[in-house]
């Protein structure tokens, strides 16, 4: 199954880097300026913001020519061009920005062969730079909004992730990072498919839910964001221990009792054994995850494009953030409404699936666990539409 996963692996480290914080994307390019246009996917920008106006919106279509492994940015009519140092201003700054239309729905297209991000950023520009990489080469910077000292850091902004190939067009929102402007995908092809969109007054909802929470409030950044946990503990703004006791607590229990995880590659069973959970069938053993490996999935919960570790890594990341490795023995656990029950939990998360009319969303790397993600595809897809939705 294509997921975010495999869509962030498609696209080499460049997109894993820019939402781990790295900043300086490690697709490596050369040379600067090549133009190539291809067939590109229609895609319609809607604003129903009713607050702002299109003068006051930019676009920016970023990210790694699959042919070529080169970072690139868009045109509105989907050409390409390789990113450059040349490409930065007076200001130090690149500004691979696209206006909106003067007024109405604003028409563009997604590059064939590309996979990447749409940056939406509202009253300002997003910051993007070209820099040089450690080989040398010129790659590209991203924004990181969960950063204070980040030039976009005051700018109201977000994104939705894609990948467009001969095999189809892939595509989410996501929240994993954070969370700022609420976006909706309809994808139109075989189907016609939307995710992403919030109920009436989501963002608010959002906002005061975290708020809410004593040790997730400094999460909110004004009226601008929220960060996700992960990154809160980077900045030192949210409790690096936050998970540890549930942690103990799951090593525990498994000393004892019998994990079972059922994956597409099959059913494995596990137990803590010596400070590590080792499973049947060649699963690779997990040492104990720390609370910022289960905001991240990654260190200990990392996940190899294996099969068989990979997904049983998947599972039990989203066991932790959704705290139900606890009450179900087997796993993933399957119903929404047995997520998120304990005082200590993934409330970032959790707040973001109350908020969405479908229930789905992208709180954490692995929420596409049961297919709970704001994920959307299409083998055969004829035009994707991305609406800023009302706030």
């Amino acid at each position: 199954m294509f997921n975010r996963r495999s869509f962030l692996r498609g696209a080499g480290v460049a997109l894993v880097g820019a939402p781990i914080g790295a900043a300086v994307v490690a697709a490596q390019t050369s040379g600067g300026g090549a133009r190539a246009a291809g067939t590109g996917l229609p895609l319609t920008i809607v604003n129903h913001t009713y607050r702002y106006p299109n003068a006051q919106i930019f676009v920016s279509i970023v990210g790694t020519d699959l042919n070529t492994g080169k970072q690139v940015y868009a045109e509105a009519d989907g050409s390409t061009s390789t990113v450059s140092l040349s490409d930065n201003g007076s200001d130090g700054f690149a500004d691979l920005s696209i206006p909106l239309a003067g007024d109405g729905d604003t028409k563009l297209a997604i590059p064939a062969d590309m996979s990447g991000r749409v940056y939406f950023s509202i009253g300002d520009k997003v910051k993007f730079k070209v820099v040089t990489d450690g080989n040398g080469n010129a790659a590209l910077q991203y924004p990181a909004g969960w950063v204070p000292g980040d030039p976009s850091y005051h700018v109201l902004h977000d994104f939705v992730e894609f990948t467009y190939n001969s095999s189809g067009m892939f595509c989410n929102t996501t929240m994993v990072d954070m969370f700022g402007i609420p976006l909706a995908i309809k994808l139109d092809g075989a189907s016609s498919q939307t995710t992403g969109r919030l109920v009436d007054g989501g963002r608010d909802k959002i906002f005061a839910a975290i708020k809410g929470n004593a040790d997730f409030a400094p999460l909110v950044v004004d009226d601008l964001r929220v960060i996700a946990p992960g990154h809160g503990i980077d900045t030192g703004i949210f409790p690096a221990t936050y998970f540890d006791s549930s942690i103990d607590q799951v090593w525990q229990k498994y000393a004892s009792e019998t994990l079972t995880v059922k994956v597409d590659s099959g059913t494995y069973t596990g137990r803590v054994s010596g400070g590590t959970m080792q499973f049947s069938g060649g699963v690779a053993s997990f040492s104990k995850p720390t609370t910022q490996n289960v905001f991240y999935c990654d260190g200990a919960l990392a996940a190899p494009n294996d099969g068989i570790t990979g997904p049983v890594a998947a599972v039990l990341g989203a066991g932790f953030n959704r705290s139900t490795l606890l009450t179900q023995t087997t796993q993933p656990a399957t119903d929404p409404a047995t997520f998120y029950t304990g005082s200590v939990t993934n409330h970032y998360s959790q707040a973001m699936h109350a908020n969405t009319v479908d229930g789905k969303a992208y709180g954490f790397p692995f929420d596409d666990v049961v297919s709970l993600a704001s994920y959307v595809q299409d083998g055969a897809p004829s035009s994707c539409t991305v609406e800023l939705t009302p706030f």
